[in-house]
């Protein structure tokens, strides 16, 4: 068990790059390639046309974010609550026993999530400049009685 307690770093790692990669695939095309299309979808579904652009964004610059473990909680939860509007408006039409209709997203959101409450783990940015524990470090300082 201490040797998957070491390769976590690597996990988070993996699991970060995972989803920025599902996040550019289905971002990408919102943010640069949107058509009447794809507003109408989204209006079909009880969202407005805008939705289409504002899902873009946060896909796309979600993804950088989390592939780099820049602002990673923030970010993962933001795509936790897309995923989970996603699956709310469009993939559960049918009702909560089409699991076949929602699994992907419910599982994209459950990841997202995952990464909300734990963080990025120690190879990313968030590391670097916050530590761990997602708090800003605290330079040591010794007690001025010492």
């Amino acid at each position: 068990m201490k040797l998957l307690n070491t390769l976590q770093p690597l996990s988070l790692f993996l699991l970060r790059a995972a989803l920025a990669l599902i996040f550019i695939y289905h971002g990408y095309p919102k943010l640069v390639h949107a058509n009447e299309g794809m507003r109408e979808f989204f209006m079909l579904h009880g969202l407005p046309a805008y939705f289409v652009s504002f899902a873009g964004i946060l896909e796309c610059f979600g993804s950088l974010l989390l592939f780099t473990g820049l602002f990673t909680r923030v970010a993962a939860f933001l795509l936790t609550v897309e995923m989970a509007v996603a699956i709310w408006k469009v993939h559960s039409i049918h009702g909560a026993m089409a699991v076949k209709e929602y699994e992907f997203p419910l599982v994209v959101a459950a990841a997202c999530f995952a990464l909300a409450t734990v963080g990025a783990g120690s190879l990313s940015v968030d590391s670097l400049f916050l530590g761990d524990s997602g708090t800003k470090r605290r330079k040591s300082t010794k007690n001025s009685r010492d």
